[in-house]
């Protein structure tokens, strides 16, 4: 696979030939100049750096089905860690034994940009970089190290909501809902009324990007200098149904605490009005944290336009986008 000839930054997705630009380097590498270029060559196509590799993940573990290894920047260079380091970075490359599985480090890259650039939702700091043989991966920095390099307390929903495997079976991150998610916000979480509108955005935005992967380990609590905990920035984004046949929510429940109704019958709006009000949401604000998903469609399609998707994968994605939009608007 051949290196990109870069004409957008693989980190914002704005108009830059030849690498990050200095905004996006100012964000995800401290205003370093660090290259979009790995020293490593990608362990799925090349044995030559396979030990590297082999040997950091003796030391490094985060959940999730997703190979993920550990990455540490050194003031321009990025490298996998050692024994006894601890990463401020983490490198996603491409998985294996799903559909299109090239496209998902530019799928989940380019969903968390309109995350965050479009609507504003707080997101990890990330953005795309590449082995020396072109191969892609994604590249995330750690949202649960301060620039100390202190060790930031990060609790997910599955251990707020004391579930596992072992107790739970193999399903225990998925027998939930959205609003029983919420009750756990509310319990662990002073300033809850803020944190809620956030939630509620996220969830929405889950909906309408096809994000089938939101499930209780994909949602956390941070720790803030004042010892609470707030929602900690949105990660794992992506329209999973580029890859995957899944239904509307990662969560079997779906929205509501109560039994799920058809699965034919797809949420819109005034399901979502229904359960904004029912999490907490207060009833003159809902038409605001609505409004921009329904009026930023332009803004979408410009950044999926710029992103590394390759063409036929740009338009799946904004055929689930538009899909889901129109579903959510039939509730007007």
């Amino acid at each position: 696979m051949a290196l990109p000839e870069l004409l957008v930054c693989p980190g914002d997705l704005s108009v830059h030939a030849g690498g990050y630009s200095r905004a996006f380097r100012r964000r995800m590498f401290a205003g370093r100049t660090v290259s979009h270029i790995l020293p490593y060559h990608s362990p799925d196509v090349s044995e030559s750096d396979i030990d590297l590799f082999l040997e950091n993940r003796k030391h490094f573990s985060l959940s999730g089905i997703q190979v993920k290894w550990s990455l540490i920047q050194e003031k321009n260079k990025l490298r996998l860690t050692r024994a006894g380091e601890r990463g401020t970075h983490i490198l996603k490359p491409i998985p294996t034994g799903l559909k299109r599985v090239d496209q998902i480090p530019a799928n989940e890259h380019v969903t968390m940009q309109i995350a965050r650039q479009v609507f504003g939702i707080s997101t990890a700091e990330n953005g795309l970089i590449f082995f020396k043989d072109g191969s892609p991966a994604f590249l995330t920095k750690r949202f649960d190290i301060s620039s100390d390099g202190t060790k930031l307390r990060q609790e997910d929903f599955a251990a707020l909501a004391d579930r596992s495997a072992l107790k739970d079976g193999p399903d225990f991150k998925y027998e939930y809902s959205y609003e029983e998610l919420a009750d756990l916000l509310k319990r662990f979480v002073p300033a809850y009324t803020v944190e809620i509108e956030k939630y509620f955005r996220l969830i929405l935005f889950n909906y309408l990007f096809s994000n089938g992967d939101a499930h209780l380990k994909n949602f956390s609590l941070l720790e803030t200098s004042s010892s609470d905990f707030i929602l900690s920035p949105a990660y794992d984004l992506l329209d999973t149904r580029i890859h995957v046949s899944d239904n509307d929510f990662a969560l079997h429940k779906g929205l509501f605490s109560e039994p799920a109704g058809s699965p034919l019958n797809h949420p819109d709006r005034r399901d979502f009005i229904r359960f904004g009000e029912r999490v907490g949401i207060q009833p003159f604000r809902m038409e605001q944290l609505i409004h921009p998903f329904t009026t930023r469609q332009d803004q979408v399609s410009d950044l999926v336009s710029r992103s590394f998707l390759n063409e036929s994968t740009q338009r799946a994605y904004m055929l689930h986008y538009n899909t889901r939009r129109n579903l959510f608007n039939n509730g007007d």
